[in-house]
């Protein structure tokens, strides 16, 4: 049998790379109590789905909204905040130093990170592979996402950290049968820790030895 080793941290975008989540809630708060107010708390329900999933699945035969929706979303990734996570850039400067390989897996969709490029330019040389939403073809809860991803950079899926802070994100992780982290960025830690191994605030005060540790390695 392979010796295992922390070979692959795969991370979601928005809650875990950039502390966006907030915003998000606003646009999406403010949109789901126009369209369906009839479900409360919509604007929770959806996190970590597509765009294309959100409008088939919620606004089906609703083509003016459809529009709108995309439209108001479209100008409003363009002037959000970008702000990383508190720690985030030396954890993954920590990890490459130490032969970890990285990858955001958001889904998110290629017009919302080219906003990402504009504000970052130098984004793309944090990791090793970005998948969003036109990479697979089932969104979180599903594990179709992490298994791409952790194939993308050569890992079994024994050798990955997942980091999320969605329920549906940390379902994903579960079911791609990886360790997962999960950030109290979006929900209460008592809220998601039944979903993962280790629920962190932000990555001050965590680093590679913490991770090996998740894996059940030694340091």
């Amino acid at each position: 049998m392979d010796k295992v080793i922390f070979k692959a941290a795969l991370f979601d975008l928005d809650g875990v790379v950039f502390d966006t989540e907030p915003q998000y809630s606003v646009f999406w708060g403010a949109t789901c109590r126009r369209y369906h107010p009839e479900i409360p708390g919509l604007e929770n329900m959806i996190k970590g789905q597509t765009l294309v999933q959100i409008i088939d699945r919620f606004f089906e035969g609703m083509d003016e909204a459809k529009k709108e929706i995309k439209r108001g979303l479209d100008e409003f990734e363009a002037n959000m905040s970008y702000d990383f996570i508190t720690g985030f850039r030396p954890f993954v400067a920590s990890l490459h130093e130490n032969g970890v390989r990285t990858a955001v897996v958001t889904s998110s969709n290629d017009a919302k990170m080219q906003c990402v490029y504009r504000a970052w330019p130098e984004f793309t040389t944090l990791f090793d592979a970005i998948l969003t939403s036109e990479d697979f073809s089932e969104s979180k809860p599903s594990p179709d996402c992490y298994l791409k991803a952790a194939a993308r950079l050569g890992a079994n899926v024994e050798e990955c950290i997942v980091f999320e802070d969605s329920f549906n994100g940390l379902k994903s992780g579960r079911a791609a049968h990886m360790a997962v982290v999960g950030l109290a960025t979006t929900n209460p830690r008592e809220a998601i820790s039944p979903f993962c191994d280790m629920v962190i605030d932000d990555y001050k005060d965590f680093g590679f030895g913490q991770c090996r540790e998740l894996l059940g390695l030694t340091r």
